[in-house]
């Protein structure tokens, strides 16, 4: 639990029994989760500060939001010296159309995309959809 602390200090974060808890949640997940799916797992906590939690863990680069086509905003945790920078950290996203999880594949970078003249990226979102791994598995 040191641990988290000090990344979330290290963050600029004030490391509240709430926020230890949501981190430790989501470092345990492999997949990406909504706010909804937190707030199952967090049942005794208002909505309100699940949402504020992940807006400040989000603002100082501790998750990063996924829109992967569903129309639920999805949150996953940033890798070790993510800076979510366009260019630099942004990666693919994988959503599974069999068991509806989607995860980062950070391995695969979003490589830099040229614009024309007079447009600027704010933001970049790659998903590939399909069947992921363990349910192609569970198919054999």
């Amino acid at each position: 639990m040191q641990k988290i602390v000090k990344k979330l200090e290290s963050r600029g974060i004030r490391p509240t029994a709430m926020r230890l808890m949501i981190y430790k949640r989501l470092a345990e997940l492999n997949v990406a989760i909504s706010l909804g799916d937190l707030e199952k797992d967090f049942k005794a906590s208002e909505r309100s500060t699940l949402f504020r939690t992940m807006k400040v863990f989000e603002e100082k680069g501790i998750v990063h939001q996924i829109e992967d086509g569903t129309g639920v905003i999805k949150y996953a945790l940033c890798e070790e010296n993510c800076e979510c920078e366009l260019g630099n950290d942004l990666h693919l996203h994988f959503h599974c159309n069999n068991c509806n999880e989607t995860v980062c594949l950070t391995d695969h970078k979003i490589p830099h995309i040229n614009l024309p003249d007079g447009y600027i990226s704010e933001d970049i979102n790659l998903v590939v959809k399909g069947i992921c791994e363990k349910c192609s598995n569970d198919l054999d």
